[in-house]
Order: structure tokens, then sequence, then C-alpha cells
């Protein structure tokens, strides 16, 4: 049987912020989820694109050099590699990040 996952469900089990947890793979990329709260640390990834995309809460995403990103619920953005970028949270947000599964979500 193909499994199902119900998004609400999976948020019960997410206490820590800033610690993803694993959704669902896709070939070789992985759905995660993390609670954002507050700011995250500067960071970038040298070799792959990261896509956040809110779906409770509203976030900031930091970009080095260029305008900062205001995400609201419903809205994504990919940062791509090699750019320096620091999430921040502007309330408590639950944000779902689609990413190569052998990204490290900490930066390089």
């Amino acid at each position: 049987m193909i499994p199902k996952l119900n998004i609400d469900e999976k948020i019960k089990e997410i206490s820590e912020p800033w610690s993803p947890v694993e959704l669902m793979r896709v070939n070789e990329y992985v759905v995660r989820m993390a609670l954002f709260d507050g700011e995250y640390h500067w960071h970038k990834h040298e070799k792959e694109d990261e896509l956040f995309y809110v779906y409770r809460g509203r976030i900031v995403v930091q970009l080095r050099g260029q305008p900062d990103v205001v995400l609201n619920e419903g809205e994504m953005m990919v940062v791509p590699r090699g750019m320096e970028h620091c999430p921040k949270a502007l309330e408590p947000s639950y944000v779902l990040m689609f990413e190569p599964a052998r990204l490290k979500s900490e930066g390089d």
C-alpha cells in the first residue's frame, strides 16, 4: 500500500525548533518540516538549492547581499546554491523544505 501523510498530525510530533523531521522521500530528494522559532544562523549550501514553503506562520529569509524575502503562509522560494542565507521566524512557523536527501540542513 502506498503511504499517505497528514501534515497537521505530523506537526504534533515536532517540539524542538530548528530540528527538521523527514516527511517523505521522492527519488533522491526529501521533504522535511521544521518549526522555525526565532533566528537560525547564517549558512550556505555549496552544491544544492533549498526550497522553503511556509505551511503555517510567517518567516523572513535574510540573504547576504540581497533584499530580505518575507514569506507568508502558502508562499515559497528557492535559495540558490552558494547563497548565504539566514531564516528567521516572525512568529512560530512550520516550514516545509524540499531538498536533496544528502543536504546538511545546518549548512556547509
